[in-house]
């Protein structure tokens, strides 16, 4: 099984730096890997970060604008390139059919991997339910339609040693309790504890709005934009985006453990303010402000 951990291709929003390069993102789970936002760029990034074609299971696009999109073209041929021997899912705001049918087909290629289309429409739907996490979407506030992500594993139990001695369960046997709930006259509850399961939110371009909220309860990493400083909340307001402030008070209200702050401005050159103003919010939690080809390891579990 694969660490968990996020991996940020690229940082900037709508205009790229030296030093960041357009959306992309690629969370690892377990034995599945999440590409979110392929903008401009990402194949040549994902080689930067050592992410290969076959780490990507699934491709998550919160809505069609350029530097979240543009580069999902590359991306789908180098898949089809290497001949990824795995399936591979994209979700995407259904209005945006056409232009993910043009980005997929924009120049010609050998087609080699079946790509399943999943498009999320409405207010947002469970997309996946099974094995290792639960996926939803939920509709965001932003010019276009837009939507945020968030993966929740389903909670598991704890074995607790003292418990099972006390009760002569060795060997083979707690495994056929942990299978079946019950060994002759103990129940699993009695020699295990609730070990709750990990949650991932992924918030891109977006007011506040209540599915930011929903999308950021509890989570164990909350990723999320902060394409504006809070003496430009005004700006922010009109071009439907996030301060550092704002995102980081969701965070604080939610209840997160370790926020990344991405998506910034290119009219702001110092990484710090951002991260000055998330703690003036009053964010105690571990807190990082992403930068390009950065890895992030999830939080240890609960508990």
């Amino acid at each position: 099984m694969s660490p968990r951990e996020f991996v940020v291709l690229g940082s900037a929003s709508q205009v790229p730096t030296r030093r960041r390069n357009h959306n992309g993102y690629l969370l690892r789970w377990d034995d599945e890997g999440l590409l979110f936002d392929p903008g401009e760029g990402t194949q040549r990034q994902m080689t930067l970060a050592g992410v290969a074609a076959h780490d990507v299971h699934r491709i998550c696009v919160t809505h069609f604008h350029g530097d979240h999109s543009l580069g999902l073209a590359g991306v789908v041929q180098r898949i089809n390139l290497d001949a990824v021997p795995h399936p591979v899912t994209a979700h995407y705001p259904a209005s945006g059919q056409q232009y993910f049918e043009r980005l997929c087909h924009s120049t010609a290629y050998r087609e080699r991997v079946t790509l399943r289309q999943q498009p999320v429409s409405g207010e947002g739907a469970t997309l996946v339910e099974a094995g290792a996490f639960t996926l939803t979407a939920r509709r965001l506030s932003h010019p276009v339609e837009a939507y945020g992500y968030r993966l929740d594993e389903p909670d598991g139990r704890r074995m607790l040693p003292d418990r099972l001695a006390a009760r002569g369960i060795t060997g083979p046997d707690i495994g056929v309790l942990q299978r079946t709930g019950r060994l002759k006259e103990v129940r699993l509850e009695d020699v295990s504890e609730v070990r709750p399961g990990q949650s991932f939110a992924f918030v891109m371009d977006t007011r506040l709005c209540p599915a930011v909220h929903e999308l950021a309860h509890g989570c164990d990493m909350l990723v999320i934009e902060a394409t504006f400083l809070d003496q430009d909340a005004a700006l922010a307001e009109e071009h439907g985006h996030l301060t550092a402030g704002q995102a980081a008070g969701v965070a604080r209200d939610a209840g997160v453990r370790h926020l990344v702050l991405t998506h910034f401005s290119q009219r702001y050159t110092d990484p710090e303010d951002f991260r000055r103003q998330a703690r003036d919010a009053g964010f105690t939690g571990e807190l990082t402000v992403a930068e390009d080809l950065l890895r992030v390891p999830l939080p240890r579990r609960r508990g």
